[in-house]
C-alpha cells in the first residue's frame, strides 16, 4: 500500500486541566498537535501507512515530540533536526457561553527557519500516493512557504495526488506577504482542497451567499457557491470539501459537511454535538477520515464525505488534537448508531 506524506509544524500543546482558566492553571496538561500531524494521526490510526514531515530541535523536547509521534504509528524518518526550539501554543478550553483561547509562543521555532533544500522530497515521497498540507504552514514564514512550494512541485512531478487545507490564520501572517499571495500559487497544485465555513472567504474573497456563522447559519446548499468558485479559479481541483459548523455554544455545536467532486455536489449528515470534550483538531479529523475515505471508496464520494462528517463527530468527544478512533467506531456511527453505548 502507497504511502500519505504530511508536512507542517507540530507544537507542544499546554492547556489547563479541565475547564481552569489561564489565571487558575497552576500545572498544565502536556500534549503535541498541528494540523498535519492531527491528520497524520487520523491515517495511522485508520491502519493506513503515514509520514509526518517536520523540522525539530536537536534537544531533549524535539526526542519527546519524536516519541509521541511514533506511540501512535506515524512514520518519522524524513524528519529533520535543528533549530532552535519547538513551538508552543497554549490552549484554554472554553464552555457554555465562554469561547476558548489560543495563545501562541512559536517565534523562531525549529521549522520557522526551515530552507529550501533541508527536507530530499524527492527520498520522501518515493513509495507514496498521496501529500498533504495546511494554509498554516506558509503562514510561519517565508523559509515555510518556500519549501511547502518546493514540496507541492515535487510531489506533482512525481505523479502524488496532493491535498490542503485552507486553513486560515490571521495571527500568523506576519512576515510580509498576505494569504491571499502566497495561496494561490500553492493551491495551483492541489487536486483536493477543504476549509471551513470561513477560509475561502478570508484567503480568496470567496463567500457563501446569505450565511452568518456566528449566528449558527450555515445551510449546506448555500456553500456550492463556495466549491463552484473555487473550482472555477483553480482548474486543477478534483475534489473540494467544507466543513460546517453552526456554534450554538463553545459546548454546543452542529456539524456536518459538503463535497464537490468534478461538478457532482453532496451533503453530509448534521450531528447535533451537545457536549463538546474538545474541539481541536476538528477539521484536522474531517481531513483524515476524507483522504482515508476517497481512497477506501473511490467509486462512492458520499460514502467518502459521510466517513469525513462522521469521524470528526467523534473527534469532539476525545481530549487532545489526535483522533483517536477506529474505523469500526467511524462505521458504527455512519449506521445510524450515536446511542453512546457502552461496549461490553
Amino acid at each position: 500500500m502507497k504511502k500519505i506524506i504530511t508536512f507542517g509544524e507540530i507544537m507542544l500543546r499546554l492547556s489547563p486541566p479541565g475547564f481552569q482558566r489561564f489565571a487558575h492553571a497552576r500545572s498544565f496538561d502536556v500534549l503535541y498537535g498541528g494540523g498535519e500531524a492531527n491528520v497524520a494521526a487520523s491515517l495511522a490510526n485508520y491502519g493506513l501507512p503515514v509520514e509526518f514531515v517536520t523540522r525539530l530541535p536537536a534537544n531533549d523536547i524535539g526526542d519527546a515530540c519524536l516519541s509521541f509521534l511514533r506511540q501512535y504509528g506515524i512514520g518519522t524518518q524524513h524528519i529533520v533536526r535543528g533549530g532552535e526550539r519547538l513551538g508552543i501554543y497554549f490552549l484554554e478550553m472554553g464552555a457554555v457561553q465562554r469561547g476558548s483561547k489560543v495563545v501562541y509562543d512559536r517565534a523562531n521555532s525549529a521549522i520557522a527557519s526551515i530552507e529550501t533544500g533541508m527536507i530530499d522530497w524527492q527520498t520522501a515521497f518515493v513509495d507514496a500516493d498521496w501529500f498533504h498540507w495546511t494554509g498554516i504552514t506558509p503562514a510561519i514564514s517565508a523559509g515555510t512557504a518556500a519549501v511547502c512550494l518546493e514540496a507541492v512541485q515535487a510531489a506533482r512531478e512525481m505523479g502524488l495526488t496532493v491535498s490542503c487545507d485552507l486553513n486560515y490564520r490571521k495571527k500568523l501572517w506576519k512576515w510580509g506577504k498576505t494569504a491571499g499571495e502566497v495561496m494561490p500559487e500553492l493551491v495551483s497544485y492541489c487536486d483536493v482542497a477543504i476549509g471551513n465555513e470561513e477560509d475561502a472567504d478570508k484567503v480568496f474573497g470567496i463567500k457563501a451567499p446569505e450565511t452568518d456563522v456566528t449566528a449558527g447559519q450555515v445551510e449546506a446548499d448555500k456553500y456550492r457557491f463556495v466549491c463552484d468558485e473555487l473550482a472555477k479559479r483553480f482548474s486543477n481541483l478534483k475534489t473540494i470539501a467544507i466543513t460546517l459548523r453552526g456554534s450554538v455554544s463553545a459546548s454546543h455545536n452542529t456539524w456536518s459537511g459538503v463535497l464537490w467532486n468534478q461538478g457532482d455536489f453532496y451533503i453530509g449528515p448534521k450531528f447535533d454535538i451537545t457536549h463538546i470534550v474538545d474541539r481541536v483538531g476538528g477539521g484536522d479529523s474531517f481531513m483524515g477520515g476524507l483522504i482515508y475515505g476517497l481512497r477506501t471508496y473511490p467509486a462512492d464520494p458520499q460514502r467518502a464525505l459521510d466517513f469525513a462528517v462522521s469521524a470528526s463527530c467523534l473527534k469532539h468527544s476525545i481530549f487532545g488534537d489526535f483522533n483517536l478512533v477506529t474505523v469500526a467506531e467511524v462505521e458504527k456511527l455512519m449506521q445510524g448508531d450515536a446511542s453512546g453505548r457502552v461496549s461490553r
